[in-house]
């Protein structure tokens, strides 16, 4: 094999290899299509880096939270979040803003993501960052961004320009849905990524719209643990194991949840300026399939619940949980092996795969800040009310855990 023959192969396996890393599958609302007014923005993020925590920061501007990756080097990125003016944004990677460009600066959408919740109040601080930055910027990126002013768009960016698309735009988004995965829709659309889970999102998104399901819960439920294949029209709760102790291995490569899914996010932002204060985050850490969603309000202050910050191996007990969960749904680790999931383990007749088993806790977390939310957008309720429930939630979670599945997820 020639030198040249050597590269092109080389090149080949990074970029398959990069698409199936950084595969996140991304959508937000528009507050003008929502029942309650407030926009949502949601990632399902998909990395190598697969220990994720959750951060409150004090480092800029605004006060924020964010994603972060279990890394030494975790306070240089971001990768996705929101600030206290209600300022939120996320990202997947592209693939095909920069077709035919050498330059070899690139990976600076965690960093940039960080500077714009430190620094923005509105889209329109974000387009003036975008304008500011140095060229070629390292950017091959869409950004979803919301703010407190009726905001909601992405950002299809490149090194050197960037394309906006509105979701308040009825011709663009009749219904106020925009779904992005990895690659621009402005771009070559004969190149990138994701075009299987784009369809599975656009189809579950139009389905909740219609069915006026636009909630946190149905969300995650529908989109983050979503077990459909467009392409193939696989539906795995169509045919559930019979057994858990018994393994049966499906194929599971183009489902919106992937073995490199590490976490989702889910603003669900301010309806206007005056409510910046109700703006707030759901989580799910470590794997969706394998993990329960947690709130946090950034009006409660530096405080965060225990199960969703890291310790001093740079892990969040609840994402440290939900990885070990989680090698039970991909036991095979050599040859292709993580291609195919145990289902067995995920979903069965016997009503005792992960999904389920977690399903009730999560109910209960649900349950339990809908009604707090009621409550702090009435004012009957307040920051020692959040930080109550914070310890609430870790309280809970320990129980549950410890008397379900055995795991101490607290070290003492």
């Amino acid at each position: 094999m020639t030198k040249k023959q050597k590269n092109f192969w080389l090149t080949c396996f990074f970029l398959l290899f990069a698409a199936q890393t950084f595969a996140c599958t991304t959508f937000l609302i528009s507050g003008r299509n929502t029942a309650d007014g407030k926009p949502i923005l949601f990632k399902n993020r998909d990395t190598d880096e697969l220990k994720n925590s959750l951060v409150h920061f004090n480092d800029g501007r605004y006060k924020y939270i964010g994603l972060v990756d279990g890394i030494k080097e975790w306070k240089k990125a971001v990768w996705g979040g929101y600030n206290e003016t209600g300022f939120a944004i996320i990202n997947s990677a592209a693939y095909n803003n920069n077709i035919g460009d050498t330059t070899k600066f690139k990976d600076q959408e965690g960093i940039i993501m960080k500077l714009a919740l430190q620094t923005c109040r509105t889209l329109q601080d974000f387009e003036n960052l975008l304008k500011s930055l140095p060229k070629p910027s390292g950017l091959d990126a869409n950004f979803g961004v919301i703010d407190a002013f009726g905001g909601a768009s992405y950002y299809e960016t490149g090194n050197y320009n960037f394309t906006r698309f509105d979701a308040n735009d009825p011709l663009l988004a009749p219904n106020g849905i925009l779904v992005r995965t990895n690659h621009s829709l402005s771009a070559d659309l004969t190149k990138g990524f994701g075009f299987c889970r784009f369809n599975t999102a656009v189809s579950a998104l139009m389905k909740a719209a219609a069915e006026k399901q636009i909630s946190p819960q149905f969300l995650f439920n529908n989109l983050s643990r979503n077990l459909t294949h467009s392409l193939t029209n696989t539906d795995l709760w169509a045919d559930l194991p019979e057994n858990r102790a018994i393994p049966e291995f499906k194929f599971f490569i183009d489902y919106i949840p992937r073995v490199s899914t590490a976490s989702a996010i889910m603003i669900v932002g301010a309806k206007n300026r005056e409510h910046v204060k109700d703006a707030m985050m759901w989580t799910i850490l470590g794997f969706p399939l394998t993990s329960v969603a947690i709130p946090v309000w950034i009006s409660a202050g530096d405080v965060l619940p225990k199960a969703l910050t890291m310790d001093e191996k740079f892990q969040s007990p609840i994402c440290t949980a939900a990885l070990k969960f989680k090698a039970e749904c991909f036991p095979i680790t050599y040859d292709r092996g993580t291609n195919y999931i145990n289902l067995s383990a995920v979903i069965n007749r016997q009503n005792n795969g992960y999904v389920q088993l977690l399903k009730p806790i999560e109910q209960e977390i649900f349950d339990k800040a809908n009604l707090l939310t009621a409550e702090l957008e009435k004012g009957s309720k307040m920051r020692k009310d959040i930080l109550s429930f914070y310890e609430w939630i870790d309280q809970y979670l320990s129980k549950t855990y410890q008397v379900q599945f055995g795991v101490e997820l607290f070290t003492k």
